[in-house]
């Protein structure tokens, strides 16, 4: 990381730029009570850890701002290090004021995610913890936050844990094999070995595959909205969103390219997508619209596919069987009943969900089914990813693992196993940082912001 010096004393703005009530200046590092004394109206040098202190700060003479002053002993603060909180009033000229003061006096502006990176380097969290620290701060729903706080309270750290320790104990056992090569002695019992590498598997496999699921929590579940033309999914989305964002005609055709909003449902972010209606059509722009509405279909975690209660049904439903490969995760709408009532009693026995996104009815029946079809594939008590470094680590360690087990089953040396494990020990040592790379850690902590 730029400029990084574990030993020098550091401080940043931890609040948001812009007008409010208060500010919060951070202040970490050996020298960080120190130097506040120099700037602070009392003697703060032997006061006690976890208390606040009132008083003002000055420039030599001059008053720049009464403040509440924060002060946490090393080791028992966010970074591990001696950290002090100025929370001032949140005028411009008193934040910068107060920085300048501090930088004068022998501290530094923090890097992006310095304060963190301590946090990490003086043992007081993990890697994985620390990189939800960011997904926390950027969490926007219910769900996002859900994932953030469990890793960032070490629910993945601990599943990691118990592999490595497992992994740890049977290479050290096929290390010391290799010490007595010679008399050709098995330390490792190759049965015990096997099945605790298939739990390792599945439990790999079932990390893995929760990225998708977490990626889309964290990022907003796409929705798309597929139908014929004029079939309302314009107004849906308009209703959905709560703006007018889609342009609603008469004139079938309207909407020839995609249109995206995202609006929060109780604690979920959802992204829904409008297209082009799906109809043959000789219009090569037209065309080029609903390919790009198939291929939205193709990466949403939900489709609504919308039916016209006022026009032929089995020519709608028969659009529909072309495109079977959809149907898991489909969600049949029939829209305009209020111009078509009779429909809900006649189709009562299909799974469908009716509406009139015109009058907004049966809007929230429709938001409901969306939530259940979420929190189905979640559990509060189980892991699930959302960071893409993670996924990639995992899937080097499961590569490893495969090779462990099938040199089992062909009877590879211990020397040759031994190669493999310290390989898959090294991708999930990466993931929580017992193995570190300086690359590495630059890059994850730039993308923080400055004072965390």
């Amino acid at each position: 990381m730029k400029n990084y010096k574990k030993k020098d004393t550091i401080c940043a703005l931890a609040t948001g730029s812009g007008l409010g009530a208060i500010a919060i200046i951070r202040v970490s590092g050996s020298e960080a009570i120190n130097i506040c004394k120099k700037v602070f109206s009392k003697n703060i040098a032997d006061v006690k850890s976890h208390t606040i202190h009132f008083g003002t700060i000055n420039d030599k003479v001059d008053v720049i701002d009464e403040v509440l002053l924060s002060i946490f002993r090393n080791p028992h603060s966010f970074t591990g290090e001696d950290v002090i909180e100025i929370s001032c009033h949140s005028s411009v000229f008193i934040q910068q004021k107060i920085l300048q003061l501090l930088i004068e006096n022998g501290s530094r502006m923090a890097n992006p995610g310095e304060f963190t990176l301590r946090a990490f380097t003086n043992g007081k969290m993990d890697l994985s913890q620390a990189e939800a620290v960011a997904d926390l701060i950027a969490s926007e729903s219910k769900k996002a936050h859900q994932i953030a706080i469990n890793q960032m309270r070490g629910g993945f750290s601990n599943d990691l844990k118990i592999l490595r320790e497992h992994l740890i104990n049977f290479a050290a056992l096929i290390e010391l094999e290799l010490d007595f090569s010679e008399e050709d002695v098995e330390f490792a019992n190759r049965e015990q070995f096997n099945q605790l590498l298939l739990l390792i598997k599945e439990k790999l496999t079932k990390l893995i595959d929760s990225f998708h699921l977490g990626n889309v929590i964290k990022n907003g579940i796409p929705v798309t909205i597929l139908g014929a033309p004029n079939v309302g999914k314009s107004t849906l989305l308009n209703v959905l969103v709560n703006e007018d964002r889609a342009i609603v005609s008469e004139i079938a055709g309207t909407t020839r390219d995609t249109i995206e909003d995202v609006i929060n449902i109780e604690g979920m972010q959802f992204r829904f997508i409008d297209t082009a209606g799906l109809r043959d059509t000789k219009d090569t722009i037209e065309k080029i619209g609903i390919q790009k509405a198939l291929e939205k279909a193709e990466k949403a975690k939900v489709i609504i596919y919308l039916l016209d209660a006022t026009t032929d049904f089995k020519a709608q439903e028969k659009e529909i069987g072309k495109i079977k490969k959809l149907q898991n995760k489909m969600i049949v709408v029939v829209n305009k009943t209020d111009l078509n009532p009779n429909i809900c009693e006649t189709l009562k026995k299909k799974n469908y969900l009716f509406i009139s996104a015109k009058n907004k009815d049966g809007i929230e029946d429709l938001t409901k089914t969306l939530i259940s079809i979420i929190d189905t594939n979640l559990s509060s008590d189980e892991t699930i990813i959302s960071n893409s470094r993670h996924k990639e680590e995992l899937s080097k360690t499961l590569v490893e693992i495969i090779a462990v087990m099938e040199g089992l089953n062909n009877g590879i040396s211990g020397d040759l196993l031994a190669i493999n494990i310290r390989q898959a020990l090294h991708h999930l040592g990466l993931i929580t940082g017992e193995v570190t790379i300086d690359d590495l850690l630059g890059n994850i902590f730039s993308k923080f912001c400055i004072g965390k």
